[in-house]
């Protein structure tokens, strides 16, 4: 028999919400950074990583994302982070953001998405693990350069490069969604799905996510945590089911909210939302799949099917075509079984809600 909490590690595990530059390893900030000739803020990992609120983490971001200077760097990233989600939490599908707007100095859109499609292929090859990728709006530029990143998108399609994301908050530390719309019309004009980061944090706006949905008509929402606390948004956001990517330990992280049954992640599921969880920033936040599960859910208080139901809802949710979703759903219902079979139930939560 296993324990509720390995149950949890080794459910099969869809992940919508993942920063690519975020699943880099500690040392291959370092060996990066020495092979590319960057000089970092500081070698110490520890103080490298630390950050206990948005503006410091957004910092860190763009540190790790300069040491990614060539196709092959990003090609040895993306290897690297499907090894280490799959031991650490069962990853069996992944959709990336990555930031060209960010790495533009250095390498051209088609390279640096070919460099991430070559590492992403060959680990589904050794693995299984199948992939999208998302490319993210730098909210710290201009709306006008966000069009021009969805038109490059458009004058160099890849299969593999499925929509728009967001990433950043603007020069004044705002969410702003609305400022987006002429890039996510764009997008989706040309067939590129959309989603967007609101209501992340305490500061943002309940309303932001109803911007989400009626302006820039998102099939995802990232986040979108203080809708729990708008009766009005949480009730649209439920009758809508558009699918919400959680990521539980960042909230701790950055808002210092405990995974506890009261916490607005546990609000939505209670409330019937279309949930799903994810790392977010995996590296970053000293997390993975398997701890935002275990911590995630467990918690929250929830039991195990709930956690079923959380986990075929990032399969449902992703945007790969319907014949990879028919075979990763059977693949999760197959797992789910054999899980079920040997989970000892004397380990689950007193307060589970499963």
């Amino acid at each position: 028999m296993i324990s509720y909490p390995d149950y949890l590690r080794l459910l099969p595990k869809a992940e919508l919400h993942c920063h690519f530059i975020a699943t880099m390893r500690p040392e291959t900030i370092l060996e990066l950074a020495d092979r590319n000739g960057v000089v970092l803020p500081t070698r110490d990992i520890d103080s490298l990583l630390d950050s206990d609120n948005l503006q410091d983490f957004l910092t860190l971001f763009v540190t790790a994302n300069d040491v990614l200077r060539t196709a092959d760097d990003f090609a040895e990233v993306a290897y690297q982070g499907v090894v280490d989600a799959v031991r650490d939490g069962n990853l069996r599908y992944r959709e990336y953001f990555v930031n060209s707007q960010n790495s533009r100095r250095y390498l051209a859109y088609p390279d640096l998405v070919d460099g991430v499609i070559d590492g992403l292929r060959r680990a589904e090859r050794e693995f299984g693990v199948g992939f999208r990728i998302v490319n993210a709006i730098n909210r710290a530029l201009s709306p006008e350069d966000a069009v021009a990143m969805v038109r490059e998108m458009i004058d160099h399609p890849r299969d593999e490069v499925v929509g728009i994301g967001q990433d950043h908050l603007t020069e004044d530390g705002r969410e702003a969604p609305g400022m987006w719309v002429e890039a996510y019309r764009l997008a989706e004009a040309n067939g590129l799905r959309r989603t967007a980061h609101v209501a992340e944090t305490l500061p943002a706006d309940p309303e932001s996510v109803l911007v989400a949905i009626d302006d820039l008509h998102v099939d995802r929402i990232d986040h979108g945590y203080r809708a729990a606390d708008d009766p009005d948004v949480l009730a649209r956001l439920v009758e809508s089911q558009v699918p919400v990517a959680c990521t539980p330990i960042s909230t701790l992280v950055l808002s210092g909210w405990a995974p506890e049954p009261d916490h607005r992640i546990a609000r939505l599921i209670r409330a019937g939302a279309n949930v799903t969880l994810s790392t977010d920033d995996a590296v970053f936040f000293r997390t993975d799949l398997g701890r935002e599960y275990v911590e995630g859910l467990g918690g929250m208080g929830f039991g195990p099917d709930v956690a079923k139901r959380v986990s075929l809802a990032g399969v449902e949710a992703a945007w790969c075509d319907e014949a990879q979703k028919a075979r990763l759903r059977a693949d999760f219902r197959a797992q789910h079984l054999a899980l079920d079979a040997v989970l000892d139930p004397a380990s689950l939560p007193g307060a589970a809600a499963g």
